[in-house]
């Protein structure tokens, strides 16, 4: 069949010899490869692949010409079916052209723009064409497709693949234009078995010199050879390394059911992301500040128990964006949430529209499909939308230019990284199985931690997106419906197969996702509970902003009394979610020394209290001691370490007509803390700590704040009587 083996260096080096000595002479060649290498293409619409095609076409400089776009493709199903003669009319028609302007030395690449990357500029081509030796030179693949009763008529090979493959070859125009001619085609035929036959044709083979690429030297058909490649990096270059016969191939084919991972290998290929570049691609098409805003729709899904959704109502409200730009659709399929979902909804009234979607009910089963594919139809209807923005109430955007950002990219659709505090489960696959659901890509990890950040293909992401409307489009009725897939891998494989790219991107933090499993929903504020499971929605949430000074070397914290400290630790969300949290638990205890919570069932010091452990809360609650109260603890009380340990953790109530005091003290304890939960002077008169041994007294602490201070033998002190409403305060006898 010709020569399908590398040739040696010395035949190689002596063939680019004559070469470059006939280009001198001005004999039969030219010395400029953009004019002697003619890439060619098809291609009837401007999909995701092509855009990357031309790109990387772009960055090696390549001559291209792209034939068909616009044009209706009526090659057939060549995805599922053989067909593609439409490619072979389209070329044959590109080559007389070139016929009537002459020949000359012009050699022509075909190769297909969906699902092809370039990685070569056009005189490393011609470079490894020329050492073939052959007039025409096509890529080579280990499956005699489409027709295998073939397989016979095929010449051996003693090393690489020995099967023609359409999806790129290369050649003299002149060979080409009689290759192309040599038969009849419909456009529905299959361009693969029209060249194939060519090939098995010995006289059309012998008098046109085609061989076959067997050993990968330019065009690599990823089907059945995945593993043979490898990406390195040199540099700002990332090459695709076929570590099989040791070459570099040109053109990368990602041919059969290999497009998905072509698309992972698009993420570096022709340079767009290098480790000492970084993303070359990040700030192509982002405008620093958009000319106009468009119209937003919105769209906010709640379809379970999703804890700190106050967090995330209040975020989406603090988004950059003009709210009279932005159509707001919210479906709650929680009915725990429908209070707080009422409250958003009462204060949003800046927004542009409003709309809270009930789905019929007797659609409850596909609820949440229903609702998406509603939020959609809303977008396409509108004259007005230009985007849908799907929010999950999972999707905690702690970036406020989160929106603004995506617009920017550009791009028909494009989600920011989200994932997990501390955790490896994000908003996006790498890959997919062979089932098209989950699989890990080699770069998920990398991604996922911000080592690599940039803009990234994946085959499907979820809980937040930005989607443009002419894409939306595209995917037809019921993107969110398809079969008996989840609402969410539905839309991916409604984008999938418009051959639409769905983008990632970490280039900055976004925010997170909160993780709503093992979600407690039997408590008033089912948020408290969550330090374990969401220990950042935890923090966000309940922590004061001003706590991590409190840490600072040089923050002097404030001492009011002798060795008595106070510092900010609560927002006033955690006060009174406390507070609430403990009153409609209600079982308050009477205030006398008789007190069967304990063991002996007696109290020295008794209050009226409800204890954590009555409430189920204690655990979170020596955890929150350990990670926020002991750091500080060790700054202000230097050589001793915490264990974090406490018995009694209490909420104490005082008011006029119940207990309104506490008789002077010790705790037992090696230090305790005393946190305010609600405001002097507004919602109590009067209270406050005692210090008797310094005679100090603190009487306006803040909610939230905490005093700490010495248990045991320095520190007596006494509860001050309050003279009217009611006082709480969170209690911790800590290392008793």
């Amino acid at each position: 069949m010709g020569r399908a083996l590398v040739r040696p260096r010395d035949l190689l080096c002596a063939v680019l010899v004559a070469a470059v000595y006939q280009c001198l002479l001005g004999v039969g060649v030219s010395c400029d490869p953009l004019t002697s290498l003619r890439v060619i293409t098809v291609a009837t619409e401007k999909t995701c692949g092509y855009r990357d095609f031309m790109r990387s076409c772009d960055v090696y400089k390549l001559n291209v010409t792209v034939l068909g776009l616009g044009d209706e493709w009526q090659g057939g199903d060549i995805t599922n079916f053989p067909g593609g003669g439409q490619k072979v009319l389209l070329l044959r028609a590109e080559l007389a052209k070139i016929k009537a302007e002459g020949f000359g030395d012009v050699v022509v690449m075909f190769v297909d723009s969906y699902d092809v990357i370039l990685t070569s500029p056009a005189d490393e081509i011609l470079e490894k064409f020329y050492g073939f030796n052959s007039r025409v030179v096509f890529g080579a693949e280990n499956f005699c497709w489409p027709d295998k009763q073939l397989t016979g008529r095929y010449p051996a090979v003693s090393r690489g693949k020995r099967f023609l493959n359409s999806g790129g070859f290369i050649g003299y125009a002149s060979d080409l234009y009689d290759v192309t001619s040599g038969a009849d085609i419909g456009a529905d035929d299959d361009d693969q078995l029209f060249y194939t036959k060519m090939f098995l044709d010995e006289t059309t083979r012998a008098r046109h010199s085609i061989t076959l690429d067997s050993l990968s030297t330019i065009f690599h058909n990823l089907h059945g050879a995945v593993d043979e490649l490898e990406l390195r990096f040199e540099g700002g270059t990332s090459l695709a390394h076929n570590t099989a016969y040791n070459t570099v191939p040109a053109v990368i084919h990602g041919n059969g059911r290999t497009k998905l991972h072509l698309r992972h290998l698009s993420n570096y290929l022709a340079n767009k992301w290098t480790p000492t570049q970084g993303c070359a691609d990040c700030t192509n098409d982002v405008t620093q500040t958009l000319d106009h805003y468009p119209n937003i729709l919105l769209a906010i899904f709640i379809d379970q128990p999703t804890p700190f959704l106050r967090l995330f109502f209040h975020l989406v409200s603090k988004l950059n964006y003009p709210q009279d730009k932005i159509d707001l659709f919210v479906h709650n399929g929680a009915a725990l949430h429908s209070a707080e979902v009422g409250r958003f909804i009462a204060a949003s009234d800046g927004y542009r529209s409003v709309e809270l979607y009930t789905p019929d009910p007797g659609t409850t089963d596909l609820a949440e499909h229903v609702a998406r594919d509603t939020a959609a139809r809303r977008c396409l209807q509108s004259d007005q939308c230009s985007y849908v923005f799907a929010v999950d109430s999972i999707a905690q955007l702690t970036h406020p230019d989160t929106l603004l950002m995506l617009l920017q990219q550009g791009k028909p659709l494009v989600a920011p990284m989200l994932s997990r505090y501390k955790k490896f489960w994000s908003n996006f696959w790498g890959a997919l199985d062979s089932e098209e659901y989950y699989d890990r890509s080699d770069d998920y990890l990398s991604i996922v931690d911000h080592s690599r950040r940039g803009l990234w293909d994946a085959p499907f992401v979820t809980h937040a997106y930005l989607i443009a409307k002419p894409l939306l489009s595209r995917l037809g009725p019921g993107p969110y419906s398809r079969g008996r897939l989840d609402a969410d891998m539905s839309f991916c494989k409604s984008v999938r197969d418009v051959n639409e790219c769905m983008l990632v991107s970490n280039q900055f933090d976004y925010g997170h996702l909160t993780d709503p499993n093992n979600y407690e929903t039997t408590h008033l504020h089912n948020d408290l509970y969550e330090i374990f499971n969401n220990p950042l929605g935890w923090h966000m949430q309940y922590i004061h902003p001003s706590y991590k000074r409190n840490l600072d070397t040089n923050y002097d914290v404030e001492m009011p009394c002798t060795d008595v400290y106070r510092f900010p630790v609560f927002t006033e969300t955690f006060c009174s979610d406390l507070v609430e949290e403990m009153e409609n638990y209600g079982q308050w205890s009477s205030g006398t020394t008789e007190d069967r919570r304990l063991a002996g069932g007696y109290e020295n010091v008794p209050t009226v209290d409800i204890h954590m452990n009555q409430i189920g809360l204690e655990q979170q609650w020596l955890h929150f001691i350990k990670l926020y109260v002991g750091p500080v603890q060790q700054k202000l009380y230097p050589g001793y370490f915490t264990r974090a340990q406490a018995v009694l953790n209490f909420v104490v109530r005082y008011h006029p007509d119940e207990q309104y005091y506490l008789k002077p003290h010790h705790d037992s304890s090696t230090f305790t803390i005393n946190i305010a939960l609600n405001k002097h002077g507004v919602d109590f008169q009067g209270g406050g700590a005692r210090f008797i041994r310094y005679n100090c007294s603190v009487t306006d602490t803040e909610p939230g704040y905490t005093l700490i201070h010495p248990g045991r033998l320095t520190h007596l002190h006494e509860g001050l009587p309050i003279t009217n409403g009611t006082r709480y305060i969170m209690v911790s006898f800590v290392d008793p």
